[in-house]
Parts: structure tokens; sequence; C-alpha cells
């Protein structure tokens, strides 16, 4: 039975590493541009601070994940996982609610700031923008999964 939670953790694991991984390359390579009275305008993720906290939460993830695959799982670092697991489930669950918020101005503008709509003019960018999103809600849902399966691996022994 040890063998089986082992495998289902490293799959998670696995995962949560394609998820995280897809959601940072896909945002990060995001880009567009579009020409306003002979003015060309550039859309990047690296023009909002929400989407570099966004790529760099997703790259930090993955590289949490990536080592604790090959990390020992005995002693104390099954403790120190699940403290990192918690960390990063919150920094991922942090990231993926900044950018929601930006996306959604993106997408729908506020007009009581009189801020307009963007994804019109720059539908490739929102394009990449929401794929980067649903890649990030998927990590985000599967590291909570890992992050409960740690937490139960490491009681468990205690309640027994």
């Amino acid at each position: 039975m040890g063998k089986n939670k082992k495998l289902c953790i490293i799959f998670l694991r696995l995962l949560a590493l394609g998820a995280t991984l897809s959601a940072a390359i896909v945002m990060a390579t995001s880009e567009d541009s579009t020409t306003v009275l002979n003015l060309t305008f550039d859309a990047k993720y690296d023009n909002s601070p929400t989407f570099v906290f966004f790529v760099i939460a997703n790259a930090i993830a993955s590289a949490h994940t990536l080592l604790v695959i090959f990390l020992p799982s005995n002693g104390l670092f099954p403790l120190i996982v699940v403290a990192l697991d918690v960390i990063v489930t919150l920094l991922l669950t942090s990231s993926i609610s900044a950018t929601l918020a930006i996306a959604y101005v993106g997408k729908k503008g506020n007009a009581h700031a009189g801020w307009l709509p963007i994804c019109d003019q720059v539908p490739n960018f929102c394009n990449q923008l929401t794929g980067a999103v649903i890649a990030g809600i998927v990590g985000v849902v599967i590291y909570m999964m890992v992050l409960l399966h740690s937490i139960h691996s490491v009681l468990n022994p205690l309640l027994f």
C-alpha cells in the first residue's frame, strides 16, 4: 500500500508541475500589438506587475514540485515538504486571484474608473492570458489535492 501512495503523490506532483509550468510559459510568451491612430501599442505580460507575479509564482511552484519529487521521504523532510506545500499553495492562490482581477478589467473594463476593455484590440494576448489562467487554476486545484494528500500522509502515522 505504501508504494501506491508514493505513486499517487508522484503522479499528482507531475500533474501540478505540468499545469504550473505551462501556465508560466504561456503567460511569459503572451504578446500582441495593435495600431491606433498610427501609434503601435504592445501588450505583454511584463506590462503588469500582477502578470509578472503570476509567472514568478508558477515558476516557484514548478521548481518546488520538481525538487520535492527527488527528495527522500524519510526523517524531517515530509514535515518540511508539508510546510512548503502550504506556502506554495497560498502563493499560487494569491497569484491566480490577482491575475483574474486584472484579466477581468482587461476583458470588461471599468466604466466607473474610465478604463476601457483591451481584449477587442489585442485578442491574441487575451487568448493566451485566458489559457494561462485556466492552466493556473488547474494547477491550484491539483496543488490543493497534493497539499491534502501531504497533510494526510504526515498526520496519519501520528494519529494511530
